[in-house]
């Protein structure tokens, strides 16, 4: 069986095997969380300017983010 050369491995195929996925699988987990950290953000922004507004926006969201990574890889 043919092995990918460990430094290619190391960058591109060994964590994202590490939580049971391949490299797009993991690519589009990571877009998508990036895309969500983005919106707690701009939330958060809001808030600091017009603080009735978006008031528990970023936590919801950034709450939600750590329950869906907390225990990936976990065995």
């Amino acid at each position: 069986m043919s092995h990918a050369p460990e430094p290619f491995a190391r960058l591109f195929i060994n964590q994202p095997a590490s939580v049971g996925e391949g490299y797009f699988e993991h690519m589009g987990f990571a877009l998508r969380f990036a895309f969500w950290l983005f919106v707690a953000a701009l939330a958060a922004m809001v808030h600091a300017f017009v603080p009735a507004a978006c008031e528990k926006t970023a936590s919801r969201i950034v709450a939600r983010l750590y329950a869906r990574t907390s225990n990936r890889g976990a065995k």
